[in-house]
């Protein structure tokens, strides 16, 4: 007896898995969601040749013309003179790229002073119920829109040889510790410099002495971190403190540390190779 031949649900063929906006919208499929947020933007700085970055962290809330505006001037000042500082490096990829969160305020201040200066910045924009903008500062083929903030913070720390943080609240807290976090534990297999801009600002709302006072932090802890409050000022420490020799592989990613029960503490995990530019 033969068969009958089963005409497809529609008259349409089954659609491929990863074409299948349903199934990569449901839960089973969070995890290439995960992966996508991570592969996309590393396909866009090795095709677009993103050694490293200086991140700027700040407030969507401090305008141009508001009262915290002299903060919005010296972020797109300071942002200036980086870039132009790193389009004068001679190297065979872009140094120290502007990095921010790719929204408005500091953000947007930071993009618009590499824009300014005629260099690529780079924005890492989420996905918020406010409905966060892109900024119209950010070089397009750099800008990325993140569904998962700890996707974003690790391409934050991913490429990061310096963060700037200006005045900022919840959100710059939380990224300013995240950073502060990796720095004292040593996580990270390279020194990651952290200027805190703005010291009248800082001193008044984080109480780093009281910390060192209750035992929770060392003296040492604070050397972490620096006060910074003109732009010059933070362009001088940057050039003094970062490494203009370039690493191998880009992107040059900063490769998470293990400690291993050896004498010698942390070490690099040996599962993170360089010759591949990944990362634990």
């Amino acid at each position: 007896m033969t068969r009958p031949i089963r005409t497809p649900v529609n008259g349409a063929d089954p659609s491929l898995a990863y074409r299948n906006e349903e199934f990569l919208d449901s839960d089973e499929a969070r995890p290439l969601r995960i992966l996508a947020e991570y592969l996309q933007p590393l396909h866009a700085f090795r095709r677009h040749r993103v050694h490293d970055t200086i991140v700027f962290f700040g407030s969507a809330r401090v305008r141009e013309d508001g009262p915290l505006g002299r903060y919005y001037a010296e972020a797109r000042e300071l942002a200036r003179l980086v870039t132009e500082w790193s389009k004068g490096l001679e190297a065979p990829a872009h140094r120290f790229l502007i990095c921010t969160g790719g929204g408005g305020g500091i953000m947007e201040a930071a993009n618009r002073g590499a824009y300014d200066a005629g260099g690529r910045s780079i924005g890492l924009n989420i996905g918020l119920p406010h409905e966060q903008r892109p900024n119209p500062y950010i070089t397009p083929q750099l800008c990325f829109e993140f569904h998962y903030f700890f996707m974003r913070k690790l391409w934050f720390a991913h490429l990061a040889r310096a963060i700037i943080v200006f005045p900022g609240g919840f959100g710059s807290l939380d990224e300013l510790f995240e950073m502060l976090t990796l720095a004292q534990t040593r996580k990270l297999d390279r020194p990651v410099l952290i200027l805190l801009y703005g010291s009248s600002y800082w001193n008044e709302i984080l109480n780093f002495q009281a910390l060192v006072r209750h035992g929770m932090i060392s003296q040492e802890d604070l050397e972490l971190l620096r006060f910074v409050d003109q732009p010059t000022e933070a362009l001088g420490v940057l050039q003094a403190g970062l490494e203009v020799e370039m690493e191998a592989v880009t992107p040059a990613f900063a490769k998470s540390t293990t400690t291993l029960s050896r004498s010698d503490g942390a070490h690099p995990d040996p599962a993170s190779p360089a010759t591949d530019g990944g990362a634990r």
